[in-house]
Formats: C-alpha cells, structure tokens, sequence
C-alpha cells in the first residue's frame, strides 16, 4: 500500500481546522439567541372561545395569523409563535417594554369594514363564526368567500356603497385611529393588502348583496390564503387568556452569555487536554475531531433555525463530553488489539469495527430520550431536546467517521508503526484492573437499601423544594448597580400583598425572590415600576399559572414513563429483557440518588431539572449499554455457560475492561459540567449540579450495579443453550 506522506497529512488537518475556524466567526454572529441570552419578553396563552364553545384548531391558527401580524407591527425582528395544543407562545427578544408588547398581544382582534374616507361602515359582527373560505371567482381565479349572518345590514352598507363614487369597502384588522385608507394607497405594493398591513383589502362593490360574497381581485392563491386567515381571526369569538410570562432584561442575557460561553470552553479545552494526556497523538485527533463536532452541531442548529438559549449551550457543552466517548470506546478497542500483537494498521480497522455496534447502540438510547424530551418539554426543554437530537446525530457522523478517517490518514503514513506510545499511549506492560465485582455486590445491595431508606427518610422530612414551574407562582430578579440588600426588597414585595417564600442573594448588586401568587399584567407593571423607582433596578419577572404547572407534572411523568418504556424494548430487542431489566434498575438508581440529594440539600426542582434527569437517563443508560456489549460479547463465545464461576468470569473480565474507559468517559464530560457550575450563569446551576450528581450516579450503577444485578437473574439460566438474534444468524 503507497504510504501517506506525514507533512500532507498534517498540511491537510491543518488547513480543515482553518476552514472550520473561518467559517464558525461568521456562523457565530449569525446565530439566534433566545431570551435568557439577549433579553426580552415571552407570553404564553391559552385560546380560549366567548361563547364557550370548543375551540377548533381553525381557531387556534387564525389567532396565530392574528398574533403574527401584530408582532410585524411591533417591529420585532426573530420572534417566535409556538402553537402548543390549544396555547400559543410568543417570544419576543429584544422587547424592553413587555407592558406595551402584552396590551397589543392580547387586545381581541377587531375586524371592520370602512369606505375609504376610513368612517366605520360594519363590524365582524355581520359575518358567520369563520366566515371567510378559499373559493375562486367566475374566471377560475383565487378569491375570498364570505359567509354573512346579519344580511339585512349587510345589503344596506353595500346598496349604499355601490351608489357612492368610489364604490369602495375597505377591510381593516385592528384599526387604529391614525390609520388611513389614503396613506396606505401612497405605499403603492406596501400599502392595503401587503405583508405587516392592518389594511387586509379594498373591494369595489357594484350593487347591493343580501347574500354570501365573494372578494375577487389579483390575488395568488398564498394571498388568498393569507387573507381567510386574518378575516376569520378578526371575526372569531376568540380570547386569549396569559397562563404564563417572563420577561428577561438586556443586562441578564449578556451576563449569562458571557458566563456561559466561557465555562464552555474552559471546558471543552479541558476535555482536549484530558484527551491528549491520556492516548497522546490520537487523543490529539480526537481533539480535532471535537471540533469539527461543535462547528456542525452549531451549524445544524443554525440551519434549522433553533433558537440558542441557556439550556441550549448546556446541552451543547455535555453532548461534547458524551461525544468523545466514541473516541474513547474506539481507543479502548484498538489497545485491547494492540496487546493481541496485532498491527497498528490492523488494530485500528478491527478496533473500529468492534465499537460500532456499542457506540450506536448506546447512541440510539440517547436519541430516543431526546425525542421524549422534544415531543413532551416546554420551551426551554425543547431547546435543549433540540441540540441534544443534533449533537447525537452528529456524533455518529464525526466522532465515528471522521476521527477514524483522520486516523487511518496518520497510520498510513508507517510514522507511528513502532510509536504505540507516542500514537495511543499503548504500553506493553500496562498494568492490569482485576477488580471482583461479582465478590464485592453484597456491598452494593446494602448501599442499595442505605439509599433507599435515606431516600424516604428525607422526603418525608424536607420533600422537594420545587420551582414555580411546578408549584406555580412567580419569580422576580433583581439587578442594580448600586448595592441592594435582599431584606428591604422582601418587605417591599410584602408590603404590596405578596407572600415571599424564597429569597436568594445572587452578588450584592442582584438578589432573586419567589412568591406564592401568579402575577396578572398589572401586578408585572407594579413590581417593576415599585423596584425602578426604589432602587434603580432592572428586574426579570416571570409567572406560572397554575394550569401550567399541572402540564408540567404530567408531561415530566409521562416523559419518563416513555423514555424508561422505549428504553426496555431497544436494549431487549438488541440484548435480553435481563439486560433491559437491570438497566432500568440503574436508570431508578440514579434518578433516586438525583432526587435525594435534591431533597437533602434543599436545591429545586424545576422544568429544567427533568430535562437534567432524562438527559442523564440517556448518558448512563449509554454508559450501561457499553458494559452490557462487552458482557454479550464474552457471553457469545460460549455456547453454554456450565457454571457460576464461568459466568462469573466473564462479568468481572468485561467490567474490568470497560472500567477505565468508564471512569475516563466520566471525567471527560464532568470537565464542562463543573465549569458551568463553577463559571456558569445562575439560572442554570441546579440544571448542572443535578448533571453532576447523575454523571457519578451514572458511573457506579454502570459497572456496580447493572452487570452484578444481571448476574443474579442470568444464574437461572445456567446450563441453558444461548439463543442467538435473529438478525445475529
């Protein structure tokens, strides 16, 4: 084979790491940055009917067309309207004045005919419930049909109209008193019937009608279209009522990006360098490997328009750490060749091979509680399900393909052919685990117990202290430049006829509070104008309501309950319902400790610490899915197992040679997670503090609880011929 020149290989890597670093500076720039990052203001609704009829998804749609063109109004620029079931959620970054942006948000859209002198000629009241329909006129061409209700009216406006000079019926949508029929005609392609337009249309009206119409013109279909939906949302007996709200000043948004972005890369440089000590020239590779894996997770992300919030860049930072554990799989793999005295070249083809399966496998896991998070999470969760589905997908594209290609491009140049050490830190007198777990499981069952009666002992003394996302109520954050103290603020929050149940201190200059009672619009306005005056102070407000809260409880049930479900169908449908079994006993395991330590600590529970809890579902059923490979593995080069002992061996022979790659994987992804905790914004501390803790929990029940426990239950079948898969023959 015609060996790789090593000064083109390294010229090569040397000119993709340069490409990527040029693009990602403008990819940066453009990136959409949610609330909690920029500022800004977000609402959620609920839609509901004035006549208490049941609300149709037509109705939700055309309130959503309603919204979106007074947002257009507003001027904001990257806003976002979430149809969640019957609610709508708007985000609005950027937005100082929540106030302001609330009253136009929730004002009852206001149909109205006028003549073009703009004097009010009917209300919406004249047409049917979702009057207007996509119809065509006499020559086949789009146009509006209109359902009228008071027909007598109706003929009356227009016989009158029809006899008038212009013969016009000018269709407004929220008119407002310095609207004028004329102005919007000096706009020309801008004016009456344009995109952002409060104007709709202007039809010429022949003779008097005593029946349904239709409003015919040079319209596409798309206009056409665009126009039911406005003259239906002005005309639906509609309401909108604020189940919940947060608004997130400028100040907030940068500090938190600024915090956030710099613990990332410490982070991200730590884990590099982890890398490089550990397997030396490939932990290098890897290394550039994770680059490229960060620059396409980001750009995947751009391209589909994700919005970039804290949660976001947490689930960015940790699925760095989870992605380099294909590296270390595969690196583990190849040494376990090296030491058969295989060829460099040699080990590396088999040991990419005999990591696939378990990289995928334990990969899939991950996407699949992604997916639970995406389908049942609310908008910050979302967030996070997003990136962490992308940094998944991209992990098998990269860190798989990518890395192992690099390599193979530095092993063929023979450089490294008698360098082990120097390529993967291979030593042929590597000292050798040889760790009992099978002996020492007795502990682990009494740990087991420990934990479980502590677990009841501090819920039924402290319970959990849980976030207004499930208790409902509202939390305010205060910033001020000068110096504040947390007590004064608290009394005045009393005095207003609030009950405080939290207060923290943030720095001297920012405090946070939370009280019992969900804020209405004119209790935020209160608030915020009470803490400027006294204080100077720029205040985040946010509110749920307690139909919210309720979401919220289910969902995070139901989001476990499925995640735990598809789980146990995988890994039975690739292992044994055992091993599925015990890996849903490790899942409980780390979840408890998560929740007691919670408990203990007094730390609280929010929408965010769910996403925490099924993210470390994902990464320790990964962690566990690897040791139940090397497991099967073992198992399959045996027809039968005849013994105790001889399953026992194979046990402790598989555990100890995935410990090390465990504990490295372990530190790896702990390096970004305890600096977000140590650098990172507060609004996401316990988020991280809870990954913290399901990381280690993820490690123990990995290797000291599933495969020890999966050994009980496989000692049933003992002396039992081993029945390969069907997709295994």
């Amino acid at each position: 084979m015609k060996k790789n020149s090593l000064l083109n290989s390294i010229l090569l890597t040397l000119c993709m790491v340069i490409v990527v670093g040029l693009v990602s500076i403008p990819l940066l720039k453009d990136l959409k940055f949610g609330l909690d990052l920029q500022g800004g203001f977000e609402i959620l609704y609920q839609v509901e009917s004035a006549n208490q009829e049941e609300v149709t998804s037509d109705m939700v749609t055309n309130t959503y067309k309603t919204i979106e063109k007074r947002i257009n109004g507003l001027g904001v620029s990257e806003s976002e309207i979430i149809v969640e079931g019957e609610r709508i959620r708007v985000q609005l970054p950027g937005v100082k004045d929540g106030a302001s942006a609330r009253q136009t948000l929730s004002a009852i859209a206001n149909l109205t005919f006028r003549d073009s002198s703009d004097n009010l000629l009917m209300t919406s009241d004249v047409l049917s419930s979702g009057a207007a329909k996509v119809s065509t006129d006499e020559k086949g061409l789009p146009a509006v049909a209109l359902s009228i209700k008071d027909k007598d009216t109706f003929y009356k406006v227009t016989k009158e109209i029809s006899e008038g000079t212009d013969k016009l019926i000018v269709i407004w949508l929220d008119y407002d008193d310095g609207d004028s029929y004329q102005q919007e005609q000096l706009k020309g392609a801008n004016g009456c019937g344009s995109t952002g337009s409060r104007c709709l249309s202007a039809a010429k009206v022949s003779q008097g009608f005593s029946s349904d119409v239709i409003i015919q013109g040079n319209f596409t279909s798309e206009e056409v279209e665009n126009l039911v939906n406005l003259i239906n949302s002005g005309s639906l007996p509609t309401k909108l009522t604020e189940v919940s709200s947060k608004t997130v000043s400028a100040s907030f948004g940068a500090d938190s990006l600024e915090l956030t972005a710099k613990a990332g890369v410490i982070g991200v440089a730590l884990i590099m360098l982890v890398m490089i000590i550990v397997y030396h020239f490939a932990g290098f590779i890897a290394s550039i490997g994770l680059l490229f894996y960060t620059f396409l997770t980001i750009f995947a992300f751009w391209l589909f328009g994700g919005v970039l919030t804290l949660p976001g860049i947490a689930a960015l930072v940790i699925g760095i750490g989870m992605a380099i554990d294909s590296s270390v799989i595969t690196f583990a793999r190849i040494k376990d060749e090296l030491k058969n005295n295989v060829s460099l070249e040699g080990a590396i083809k088999k040991g990419n091979k005999n990591s696939f399966m378990a990289i995928f496998d334990s990969n899939l896991t991950t996407l699949l509680v992604a997916f639970v998070l995406f389908i049942f999470g609310e908008s910050s969760v979302k967030g996070f399900a997003t990136m962490l589905i992308i940094s998944t997908i991209v992990t098998m594209l990269v860190m798989v393909y990518l890395t192992r290609t690099l390599l193979n491009l530095y092993v063929n140049t023979g450089k490294f052919d008698k360098k082990l050490n120097l390529f993967i830190g291979y030593k042929k007198k590597d000292s050798k685990i040889n760790v009992n777990f099978i002996k020492i499981r007795k502990f682990v069952y009494i740990y087991l117990v420990l934990l479980i009666f502590v677990g009841v002992f501090t819920f039924v003394k402290n319970g959990l202290t849980l976030g207004i996302d499930f208790k409902g109520g509202s939390s305010i954050s205060v910033i001020s430049d000068n110096k504040i103290d947390i007590n004064d603020i608290s009394k005045d929050i009393k005095e207003l006829g609030y009950t405080v149940y939290n207060t923290e201190v943030l720095d001297e200059n920012s405090v946070s509070l939370k009280v019992n009672e969900s804020f209405e619009e004119s209790d935020v306005i209160e608030v915020e104008e009470l803490l400027n005056e006294k204080y100077e102070a720029k205040t985040e407000i946010g509110t749920v309501s307690n139909v919210v809260k309720k979401d919220l409880v289910r969902n995070a049930i139901i989001s476990v309950i499925i995640a735990c479900i598809g789980i146990i169908l995988y890994v039975s449908f690739r292992f044994s319902f055992n091993f599925a079994f015990t890996g849903i006993l490790a899942l409980v395991h780390d979840v408890l400790l998560m929740f007691v330590v919670f408990s203990l600590l007094k730390f609280e529970v929010s929408s965010i610490f769910i996403a925490a809890v099924l993210s470390i579902i994902g990464y320790s059923i990964n962690d566990t899915i690897v040791s139940f490979d090397r497991i099967r593995e073992n198992l399959h080069k045996k027809d039968v197992i005849k013994n105790k002992e001889e399953l026992q061996n194979i046990v402790n022979t598989s555990l100890n040679s995935v410990l090390t790659r465990s504990i490295i994987t372990t530190i790896t992804t702990l390096c970004p997670v305890v600096m977000l905790i140590v650098l990172g914004s507060h609004e996401i501390f316990n988020f991280n503090i809870a990954l913290l803790i399901g990381l280690i929990a993820g490690v123990i029940s990995s290797i000291f609880i599933a495969s020890p426990i999966w050994y009980d239950l496989e000692k049933l079948s003992i002396g039992k011929p081993k029945k390969k898969k069907w997709y295994e023959e």
